[in-house]
């Protein structure tokens, strides 16, 4: 199921996943989504704890700490895998583009 719901990523899905290389809360999450983007690429509260939960119910994250409020996650070996086949699949497209723009294929 996750490798077919999460097949393509939306941007905000692949940022969230790249800053969870990094063990952070939701607000340092929001905070290095802005960072990784340069501020291209912005996730609210509400995006931001939906997409944490469909995350960590396929085991693409884990949290790791609780303070009160206050969740601190990390991405899974599953969670990287699927972020770097998306990152694959970007390179590809990339590469596919640069040709078809230079009349190569």
């Amino acid at each position: 199921m996750a490798r077919e719901q999460f097949q393509n990523l939306t941007e905000p899905m692949y940022y969230i996943l790249m800053s969870l290389v990094m063990e952070r809360c939701g607000v340092d999450i929001m905070e290095a989504v802005d960072e990784i983007s340069n501020g291209r690429v912005r996730v609210g509260p509400g995006t931001l704890y939906a997409l944490l939960g469909k995350f960590e119910k396929e085991d693409m994250i884990r949290e790791t700490e609780v303070q009160g409020r206050k969740r601190s996650y990390i991405i899974t070996e599953k969670g990287q895998e699927i972020l770097r086949d998306e990152y694959r699949r970007l390179i590809t497209m990339v590469k596919d583009g640069v040709l078809y723009m230079e009349g190569k294929l």
